[in-house]
């Protein structure tokens, strides 16, 4: 158990974001704002409030760590139909609460029909990757590359959960991050975004959250 779990000099955080210390940098993938009012228009019954969450535990996270560049490893929007005049005044509004941050966002497959951020909303869009001191932001890293050479690469896209096993046949599930040579895919940031559970022979190992601590497990703990 541990407040951060260092991985080749990059900081794992229990608030579901990566911590680079020398470029001051803080990474976060799946964010999909919107999601819930792109249900809402659909005639889904589904709670309001979460864009508000989301960007308050973005907020504290980059103010606790005085980060000078925030970078959204794809799927900052969820839907063109969630990107609501409301949404996007909290944006601005949240951006400019931190005019010397830098925000950058990798698009993953969802901004690519969702459409990128409006110029006044203080976010740089491109396409993957975005490159900084030997690590690489994806949003859906090349599963081809061979992820032992070269940088690290960080990318989201798969909302990793693990299963969790305890004695009287208890069940868990929690976010994780997902680990293999120099490639980590993290947890979703986002609320109301779902997850999907992973197996752990397929990593190198996996590292759970449960918001306030991390938990490296193995094949056993987690029921695979």
């Amino acid at each position: 158990m541990t407040d951060a779990y260092d991985y080749r000099g990059l900081i794992l955080l229990p608030q579901r974001a990566v911590w680079q210390a020398e470029t001051r940098t803080l990474w976060i993938a799946d964010l999909h704002l919107g999601k819930a009012a792109s249900f809402r228009a659909l005639g889904q019954p589904v709670p309001r409030g979460t864009t508000q969450e989301n960007l308050a535990r973005l907020g504290a996270l980059i103010d606790a760590h005085q980060a000078r560049r925030l970078v959204v490893l794809g799927d900052f929007f969820h839907a063109r139909s969630g990107r609501t005049p409301g949404l996007l005044a909290q944006l601005r509004d949240w951006r400019a609460a931190r005019g010397g941050l830098e925000c950058i966002v990798v698009r993953g497959n969802h901004d690519i029909r969702a459409g990128d951020a409006p110029a006044d909303c203080g976010f740089a869009s491109q396409d993957e990757p975005f490159a900084i001191d030997g690590v690489e932001g994806w949003h859906h890293a090349d599963g081809g590359k061979d992820p032992s050479h070269g940088p690290i690469l960080l990318s989201g896209h798969l909302h990793p959960v693990a299963r969790l096993a305890g004695p009287g046949r208890d069940r868990l599930r929690l976010p994780c991050f997902c680990l293999r040579a120099a490639a980590v895919v993290l947890p979703s940031f986002g609320e109301f975004t779902g997850g999907r559970a992973v197996n752990p022979r397929d990593w190198d190992a996996l590292v759970v959250t449960t918001g306030e601590r991390l938990f490296p497990v193995d094949a056993v703990s987690s029921g695979a």
